[in-house]
């Protein structure tokens, strides 16, 4: 192997073991913070408290309320996702010309760059008093908007990425199934879908990733209030949200309040590796099965 090449392969591993070492610094910074925290107040009282109330003079620390609040508005978002995703991934592969799917789909994608702040600000003063309008009780800080906006906030991702995978779907099965007298939206929907489900599954799971990890929208327009529910009508507060409030300085360092972000970002990391690795399992178990 000539010089030149030894170099461009040991600055392609460098990266590689760079990005490993981050995720291990990231994974050790949570966790070294964390013991600490557990040492203080029992992980049972962690998981099965059903009160967050670090900051009160009646302090509790249950993450239920805060991993409740993060669950309920990633499922709004992805119940919106998904379906206006797929539909849209489901045109642009079999139905629109293909120089109208070229040229859309970077403009669906702009969806994807739009600042997360103005998404917050938008949920706030837009789709809540719409909501409003169809239930008067709901709350100005509250769920829904914050949920069905961060929904329009992950259509790109499902979009692309079932696009992709419809794309990768072999010819022979399209005209396999056309041969057998199908039409266009039997193929679609009957054929190609769950031919490409694995892509389809992986998108899905990591939307929902981005949605968990989501701050602005819900720090803006679902509010801070730790509630243990799930009706999508009153304030929320979910972990990231949580992160941000006492980073604004409040708290002093090195306390056992300041400590709970470590706690609560350590149960964030998790949540989101085991997303992770199920949206792989599925893409390894599944890659070759319509092959």
């Amino acid at each position: 192997m000539k010089i030149p090449e030894k170099l461009i392969v040991s600055l392609l591993a460098f990266c590689a073991g760079l990005t490993i070492l981050v995720t291990l610094g990231i994974l050790y910074t949570l966790a070294s913070e964390a013991i600490v925290f557990f040492s203080e107040v029992s992980i049972v009282d962690f998981l099965t408290d059903t009160q967050w109330t670090p900051l009160f003079t009646e302090k509790h620390f249950g993450i239920l309320p805060l991993l409740s609040g993060t669950i309920l508005t990633s499922f709004i978002a992805i119940l919106l996702a998904l379906p206006v995703g797929l539909t849209i991934a489901v045109y642009l592969n079999e139905y629109a010309p293909r120089s109208f799917g070229m040229s859309i789909k970077p403009i669906l994608e702009i969806l994807a760059a739009v600042p997360t702040v103005v998404y917050g600000y938008f949920a706030l003063t837009v789709v809540t008093p719409f909501f409003q309008q169809l239930i008067p009780s709901l709350s100005g800080f509250n769920a829904l908007g914050a949920g069905f906006v961060m929904g329009i906030m992950i259509i790109p991702l499902i979009s692309s990425m079932s696009q992709d995978a419809l794309y990768a779907v072999p010819k022979s099965l399209r005209e396999a199934s056309y041969g057998l007298g199908a039409t266009r939206f039997q193929t679609a929907f009957k054929v190609l879908v769950p031919a490409a489900s694995s892509g389809i599954i992986v998108s899905v799971i990591l939307a929902i990733s981005r949605a968990v990890g989501e701050t602005m929208i819900v720090a803006i327009a679902a509010g801070m209030q730790p509630n243990l529910t799930l009706d999508p009508t009153v304030p929320i507060q979910t972990i990231t949200t949580y992160i941000v409030q006492i980073s604004m300085g409040d708290v002093a360092h090195g306390s056992l309040e300041y400590r709970t972000i470590f706690a609560a970002g350590i149960s964030l990391f998790m949540l989101t590796f085991l997303l992770n690795n199920i949206s792989f399992w599925f893409k390894k178990k599944y890659r070759q099965r319509y092959e």
